[in-house]
């Protein structure tokens, strides 16, 4: 036997064992896959059990290698631990064994599975819930719905996370499973195209649009008895508005450089469409009393904030996300700190970038009159943590060379000097009798998110300005983020004569613009390792240093500068991620990613 059928006949054993849970019905391996349609609780299972799914593969808030670890390899940030699994990416010494993304393949396959199961023969949709047939009907049209929608999720996760150039030189995506399999059946399937992984995710997105409500709100549900089984208590579920926003999201990475090499402009203007929709039915619909406001910044302590499409379930009391980003100074782990990269990225108080003459940027002073929204991220050298609404200082950061945060132990701050205060209760001090923790979320889809999106594809389809086309410019989309509140509560940008002129410059020049938008804006939730590979970012600026400061606490208590100091060389060799390795062992029809030779 040759060594990679020896490795096959071991990695299949493990992985009979492990797809044994999964390829078995929910949630009870002993009940036969006959019997659980007995069950109305059982079926419904099927589909509810994918919520935990999601929530395995991305945590219930950022702390995770979907979230904010996941910009440690990117531009955005560094890893403080030196043997991350992502780190080891960045820097190109991950091996086989160490694969960050593994889980998610695994996750998302259980969750296809489970659905499947619903769907087929559409057993799930004809079983009866409940006696009553007007609400048998809700339950049974919103779990169909939910069924669709979950499959064009979990798939589009596979997508935007394995999808790539193979090492036969075609586009390919995942392997597309429409059936619930056994294990037999799951354990040789080829890739499917990109193309047609496209294709299905948006039929199961038009699918799922059918059956569902356009969103889960009481004031959309006129009889209030049938609040029961629908309206808010279904909110964190899959609705429909969902679905267009998952929609945009797969256009726009379908008509992004990498993916789109002819520059078929018809997948731009979806991406817009399908993001002006969701921009406006928050605008006109979902803008009640005490509803969405456009102009107010982001609660990310509020599991039911109106301004999120779509969101994760949340967890109660919790510290996480403030113990991964405070240093070890203030009780945290000091996990990871922002880059000086990205700190330039932020504009300055008048709307013009750093670079630009208008901003009146001091290098020696680089801190003061930036963006509001730069100091609701960062926390800065001589930066002072808040308690919120009050006047107490809970802890001023000292990054300079012997100050405390130098001092502390490497393993417990930042190796660039900065910490990330976004997503950070600010009324946290661990060191009250009652430390004061609030509910973390992740939110997945943003209206923020659909504002960014539609900018950059109607640029790419009519230009910054035109409004005919869509009812609203691209421009102005920026607008709504630029002159919003900061994340904590400071006004927004008053005037901005730089967002007239770049919108002016033309479609490459506001192109830029929105991509540096795009990344302040997203920052710390996972996007720009995306995006930096679908807008086909070269290698090497993706291998350029990630850069620090070093700072110096001068005799008078002003401080030196040096912003361009590199932290950590990058080693990316692919745009593309591999295919899971035992994945590639276990099905010899699968073909890896270009770049990753070594794990065939």
């Amino acid at each position: 036997m040759n060594k990679k059928n020896i490795l096959l006949l071991g990695t299949l054993l493990v992985f009979l064992a492990s797809c044994k849970d999964y390829l078995e019905p929910y949630p009870n391996g002993d009940i036969s896959s006959e019997e659980i349609w007995k069950y109305q609780d059982i079926v419904q299972g099927l589909v509810g059990q994918c919520y935990d799914y999601m929530d395995n593969n991305d945590g219930r808030g950022y702390n995770n290698n979907n979230g904010a670890y996941l910009d440690c390899a990117t531009d955005n940030a560094v890893r403080t631990s030196t043997t991350d699994n992502l780190r080891r990416l960045a820097v190109g010494a991950i091996t086989t064994s160490q694969d960050p993304f593994r889980t998610y393949w695994d996750y998302d396959y259980r969750a296809i599975n489970s659905v499947n199961t619903f769907l087929k023969d559409r057993r799930g949709y004809n079983t009866r819930f409940i006696v009553n047939n007007d609400w048998n009907t809700l339950v049974k049209n919103r779990l169909q719905g939910e069924a669709f929608a979950l499959r064009a999720w979990f798939q589009w996760d596979l997508l935007q996370r394995f999808g790539g150039k193979g090492l036969d030189g075609q586009m390919l995506g995942y392997p597309i499973v429409l059936e619930p399999l056994s294990v037999t059946e799951a354990t040789n399937l080829p890739r499917n195209t990109y193309d047609d992984c496209v294709k299905q995710i948006l039929a199961d997105c038009d699918s799922a649009y059918k059956y569902l409500p356009i969103a889960h709100r009481d004031f959309l549900v006129p009889n209030a008895g049938d609040r029961v089984y629908a309206g808010a208590k279904y909110w964190g579920r899959m609705d429909g508005i969902t679905t267009r926003a998952i929609k945009s999201n797969v256009y726009l990475t379908w008509a992004s450089p990498l993916f789109n090499a002819g520059n078929d402009k018809s997948r731009w203007e979806m991406a817009a469409k399908y993001a002006k929709e969701v921009i406006d039915f928050k605008l006109t619909v979902d803008n009640v009393t005490k509803g969405f406001v456009p102009a107010n910044g982001v609660n990310w302590f509020d599991p039911n904030f109106p301004g999120i499409v779509f969101a994760s379930r949340y967890n109660n009391g919790n510290d996480a996300m403030e113990r991964m980003f405070y240093p070890g100074g203030f009780q945290g782990t000091g996990s990871m700190g922002a880059s000086q990269d990205l700190v330039d990225a932020f504009p300055m108080k008048n709307g013009y970038p750093i670079t630009d003459p208008k901003s009146l940027y001091n290098p020696a002073n680089p801190y003061k009159d930036r963006d509001p929204r730069f100091y609701s991220v960062i926390f800065h050298n001589d930066a002072k943590a808040i308690r919120s609404g009050k006047t107490e200082v809970m802890y001023t950061f000292e990054n300079w060379e012997g100050g405390k945060d130098q001092a502390l132990a490497a393993s417990t701050n930042s190796r660039t000097n900065y910490h990330i205060k976004k997503m950070v209760w600010m009324g946290l001090n661990w060191k009250d009798a009652s430390p004061n923790r609030q509910p973390h979320a992740k939110f997945y889809i943003r209206w923020a998110h659909m504002c960014l999106n539609f900018a950059e594809a109607a640029n790419h389809v009519v230009g910054p300005t035109d409004v005919a086309k869509f009812g609203l410019s691209a421009k102005d989309a920026i607008k709504y983020l630029r002159t919003r509140k900061s994340y904590d509560g400071a006004a927004g940008l008053a005037t901005d004569p730089y967002l007239d002129e770049v919108s002016a410059a033309g479609e490459t020049t506001f192109d830029q613009f929105v991509k540096n938008e795009r990344r302040i804006e997203t920052c710390f939730e996972g996007f720009r390792f995306y995006d930096l590979r679908r807008w086909a970012t070269p290698l090497a600026e993706l291998n350029k240093p990630v850069r620090g400061a070093q700072i110096i606490k001068n005799a008078d208590g002003t401080f030196t500068y040096n912003l361009n100091v590199e932290v950590e060389a990058r080693q990316f060799s692919s745009h593309f991620l591999p295919i899971p390795y035992d994945e590639m062992l276990r099905m010899d029809k699968l073909v890896q990613n270009e770049g990753w030779d070594a794990w065939k």
